[in-house]
């Protein structure tokens, strides 16, 4: 299907938004909509009625929001309540971030509530309906010309907002209700599709997932050697292992010691551009795959000096953030409390992060992830299965290959839901700034 550009044009008046349908009109948000900013936080007060509170994440993470999500409990005024309660129709918007081209991010209001109010961080727009529809609104806070603005018009070093202001202020493109009706009609339509697809994409990227984490259970318990005779491990996540293999604790392999970090860790003193040693943190780890190859900070040597120094090679856990997670490191660092590392390892580290990677070494520790209960104690009591050096590393050799194959399926299912993802962002922004024409689109 092709679609094509409106009969006639003209300049809309405003430099960012550059040409227009000739029918189409131009005004402020705060000509054809209420906007109001939350003042509600999440605090409780004895003398005011209990609400339910749509917070930031309940936004950013959700482009509609209905009665599927949980909201946290709270209080408001009454005034609040009346202000900002949610009807069908409304869009919210988030107004700060810690990053400027990640402000404004919409959801729109599916159902009337009568108990569940916009909360603090956001911004509650209510269109009239009489010349703006919420999902038309909705789609174009989504445009890359709106998205854009708010960019622009953020304000703020490590942490950004935007005020009332430019949120009032913002240029709305309007066409007629039916061809606002008629946007929508053809973007839920067409949004669905891709929805659907990139939501069957995501669960086989899940399935494959679940697959590796299988196989790296299952080779490094087993063994490569499918005939080996088998023997019962005594432990209960280890089950049966080859007959030559042993079982050792971490801590009768290694010292497990934990980081250290220089107080206060804000101190410019501590850092310097051009130092020896890169400084990790808990998101550069989370943001890393199996080998730690950068961060964003280096220490002075006084830096250095406070916290603790691994060389390249060394293995290490997070024991904060994603709690649990293995990393290797290819850099020369420094470590802080959120891990521990392993002093005199006496074991293949890579064969131990594959060991880490499979989870279940953490069984009856916790959820891996988020709610594992770790430290360099629970570390060192955890037993793994032991083969020798030899097959250590071939074990690592096999995982090495084996994944490697799973990680592509998955890169390209990724590089696939990306493509359409960007196809959809694209699509809805021709649709509702006039770039192309859907009046007349059979659906």
């Amino acid at each position: 299907m092709k679609l094509k550009p409106y009969p006639k044009y003209k300049d809309s008046g405003v430099q960012w938004i550059g040409e227009i349908p000739e029918e189409w009109g131009v005004k402020k948000l705060k000509i054809v909509a209420d906007v109001n900013i939350s003042n509600i936080d999440k605090k409780s007060s004895d003398f005011e009625p209990y609400v339910k509170l749509c917070n930031y994440t309940d936004v950013y993470y959700n482009d509609f929001i209905t009665s599927d999500i949980i909201f946290m409990v709270a209080t408001a005024s009454h005034q609040q309540i009346s202000k900002l309660r949610l009807k069908e129709g409304d869009v919210l918007i988030t107004k700060d971030s810690e990053e400027a081209d990640d402000i404004a991010i919409p959801a729109l209001v599916k159902e009337t509530f009568k108990d569940v109010v916009c909360g603090y961080h956001l911004a509650h727009i209510r269109p009239n309906k009489l010349e703006l529809l919420g999902s038309y609104l909705f789609r174009l806070f989504k445009s890359k010309n709106v998205s854009d603005y708010f960019t622009l018009n953020a304000n703020g070093v490590t942490r950004f907002g935007i005020s009332t202001y430019p949120i009032k202020n913002v240029q709305i493109l309007l066409p007629s209700l039916p061809e606002q009706e008629k946007m929508i009609t053809f973007l839920d339509s067409k949004t669905s599709q891709f929805d659907q697809t990139i939501e069957k994409d995501k669960q086989l990227i899940e399935l494959l997932k679940e697959k590796r984490t299988a196989l790296i259970n299952h080779v490094v318990t087993k063994g490569l050697d499918k005939n080996a005779k088998m023997k019962d491990s005594g432990i209960d996540w280890i089950g049966e292992i080859p007959e030559g293999w042993s079982t050792r604790r971490i801590d009768k392999l290694s010292k497990v010691s934990r980081g250290a970090s220089p107080r206060p860790i804000d101190d410019p003193i501590y850092f310097d551009e051009k130092g020896e040693y890169s400084w990790v943190r808990i998101a550069d780890v989370s943001s890393s795959d199996r080998y730690l190859e950068e961060s964003s900070e280096k220490l002075s040597v006084l830096g250095k000096s406070l916290s603790v120094a691994l060389e390249s090679g060394r293995l290490f856990v997070s024991i904060a953030g994603t709690v649990g997670k293995p990393i290797i490191t290819k850099i020369k660092c420094c470590i802080h409390d959120g891990f521990v590392y392993f002093k005199n390892l006496k074991v293949n580290n890579e064969y131990l992060y594959y060991i880490f990677i499979g989870e279940q070494a953490y069984l009856g520790l916790g959820k891996w992830g988020t709610q594992l209960n770790l430290n360099t104690e629970t570390i060192g009591l955890i037993a793994i299965p032991l083969p020798d050096d030899k097959e250590q590393h071939q074990i690592v050799q096999y995982l090495d290959k084996e994944t490697s194959k799973i990680d592509q399926i998955i890169k390209k299912i990724e590089e696939k839901i990306n493509l359409m993802e960007e196809y959809k962002k694209s699509l809805i922004h021709h649709v509702v700034t006039g770039k192309i024409d859907v009046r007349g689109v059979a659906l």
